[in-house]
């Protein structure tokens, strides 16, 4: 099951609450694309797909698409803010390059073929 962090908690708790949306949950996932072929995707959600998995971390509820839940489990989220701004930050043990954005990663060459997403 993947990890969010406090700081991570709580700006989602606010988001959540700017919106006006209390209910939703997050979704997690991954997408072809970026700096190192893939990229992380974070969507506040009203409905859940048919067959996504959702788990309760830290009073958040979390959708993740079951085939991209292997990659996911081990993910942790942080939220931080600095003179930049805030953003969310992925930790992923499973990535084998990271982008200096913290955004995008790399995956081994067998499982980046299986994520390639068509153009």
């Amino acid at each position: 099951m993947m990890e969010i962090s406090q700081a991570a908690i709580a700006e989602i708790e606010r988001m959540q609450t700017v919106r006006q949306r209390l209910d939703t949950k997050l979704r997690v996932g991954f997408a072809s694309g970026g700096c190192e072929n893939f990229y992380y995707t974070l969507d506040l959600v009203d409905s859940i797909e048919d067959n996504d998995r959702v788990d309760r971390v830290g009073g958040i509820s979390v959708s993740i698409d079951p085939q991209q839940s292997p990659y996911l489990d081990h993910l942790k989220l942080d939220y931080s803010e600095d003179l930049m701004g805030g953003g969310f930050r992925f930790e992923n043990p499973l990535a084998t390059k990271i982008c200096g954005c913290g955004n995008s990663f790399a995956m081994s060459s067998s499982e980046s073929e299986r994520w390639q997403l068509p153009t």
